[in-house]
């Protein structure tokens, strides 16, 4: 049995940078990946889907020409081969660097294959196994699609084989109406489909607050996106070329059908049970506050946990077991302040707490919002949709979340959080002198006009 110092299981963004750090204390290190070097975000996630979203946008402005002035000969035309091209180009690129990245590592050997956990401190990969004193679960997580009655009859395609898609649908069908399933719904409307969202609940998005969801809603309608809210799919049937979908309210007839209604954990082949590592109801593995399973020896980082669905998530793990075993540094889990983006266009950045948590945490609270409307950088761009809203402690001053939807939405947020991983009070921003014209110098003059929360 081949000893290593250390063993990595699946490639995400935890699990090279983990490696990296690995290789450079001079450990040994084995790493192993089933399919794709660089998980789920290189290769079917945050890469491929924000190159497609360019590629929509690009459209949707070339069609927008004539509101600044700019003429277009004829119809905007999609080339769908191009432009899975142009995102598969990205894409190699991104899984080549982390291919050769790991490929270079001093210490470092890497297994292609399933990686199974045998008892602690062994995995299995192939006819190997393999053994080390550390072990780090990086397995990352995959599509739910719901057992529908009818769903054997019918194809359907999740967020991984839309990566595969070189044509437009004539009429997509999405499942979910959460943040995959709306980047989904308005770049492919934009190349040309008819789209459909089913959502069984009765808004959009339903952990946001209900401006925010009724914002993200208006934008998705003004393009002509069907919503069907509060109602389920209850049977699915294949007439012909065409995929009905049976909801509580009716029913819809596309060409194809996607499914978007969350993501489940790549943990029921592990070998968990063998290990004695122990999962939730869900199957996502329990771990403490520095990222360590209940098995000693044993960490999980990344998707796989449910301690976040994000890349930056993931790699904030990364940072978190590296600080407590090499630097001497008790980084936390509880440390992190929730945030991540929605990128449609214009995208949504939040950080932190919704109006709701805000008002069950007891606080005193202070709210500021302003429109988009209102910015001089959207009016100049013809990009006014949405608005920018801060919570504010008012006894503490502390920031304690925000919302931006709109142009430049996603990185505006920064500015907050950087403020409250400070901990610093929102005066030092709206004390500040911001760059004109820009989106980011309206968030001073939002802060300058605080209202109690209602």
């Amino acid at each position: 049995m081949p000893h290593f110092d250390a063993i990595i299981v699946g490639t995400g963004q935890a699990g090279p940078a983990l490696a990296d750090r690995l290789d450079d204390e001079g450990l040994s290190v084995a790493v192993i990946e089933r399919q794709h070097f660089g998980g789920t975000c290189v290769n079917v996630g945050c890469i491929p889907t924000k190159a497609l979203v360019a590629s929509a946008r690009a459209a949707h402005m070339a069609r927008r020409g004539p509101d600044f002035g700019v003429r277009v000969n004829g119809p905007v035309e999609i080339d769908m081969a191009q432009v899975k091209a142009r995102k598969d180009a990205i894409v190699a690129a991104s899984n080549a660097g982390v291919t050769g990245w790991l490929e270079s590592l001093d210490n470092g050997t890497l297994y292609r294959g399933h990686g199974r956990l045998e008892v602690p401190g062994q995995v299995r990969v192939g006819d190997d196994v393999l053994t080390a004193d550390k072990i780090f679960l990086n397995v990352g997580a995959r599509a739910f699609v719901p057992p529908i009655p009818g769903l054997d009859q019918v194809d359907y395609l999740t967020n991984s084989t839309m990566m595969e898609v070189d044509f437009v649908p004539d009429h997509l069908i999405i499942i979910g109406g959460s943040y995959i399933g709306l980047e989904f719904a308005q770049m492919y409307r934009r190349f040309g489909s008819q789209v459909s969202i089913v959502e069984m609940g009765d808004t959009l998005l339903p952990r946001e607050d209900e401006d925010v969801s009724a914002g993200i809603r208006g934008i998705l309608e003004k393009e002509g996106i069907d919503l069907h809210l509060g109602t389920q799919v209850k049977r699915l049937e294949k007439h012909g070329d065409e995929t009905v979908a049976h909801l509580e309210s009716g029913e819809i007839s596309g060409s194809h059908l996607l499914f978007a209604v969350g993501r489940q954990p790549n943990t029921s082949d592990l070998g968990l049970d063998r290990a004695g590592v122990e999962t939730d109801e869900r199957g996502f593995i329990k771990v403490d506050d520095q990222l360590q399973t209940n098995v000693p020896g044993i960490w999980a980082l990344g998707d796989c946990n449910g301690q976040g669905a994000f890349t930056h998530t993931a790699y904030n793990d990364f940072e978190i077991v590296a600080a407590n075993l090499f630097d001497n540094d008790p980084r936390r889990l509880t440390d992190r302040i929730l945030c991540y983006g929605l990128f449609i266009d214009p995208p949504l950045g939040r950080v932190g707490m919704t109006e709701s948590q805000a008002r069950q945490s007891g606080r005193k609270v202070l709210v500021g919002k302003r429109a988009m409307a209102d910015i001089g950088r959207a009016k100049e761009r013809s990009e006014t949709d949405g608005f920018m809203k801060v919570l504010v402690d008012a006894d503490t001053k502390e920031i304690l979340g925000a919302a931006i939807l709109g142009i430049n939405g996603d990185e505006v947020v920064h500015l907050l959080l950087t403020a409250m991983y400070a901990g610093a009070p929102y005066t030092t921003i709206q004390r500040s002198v911001h760059i004109h014209p820009t989106v980011a110098e309206l968030v001073p003059t939002m802060l300058g006009d605080l209202e109690p929360l209602a």
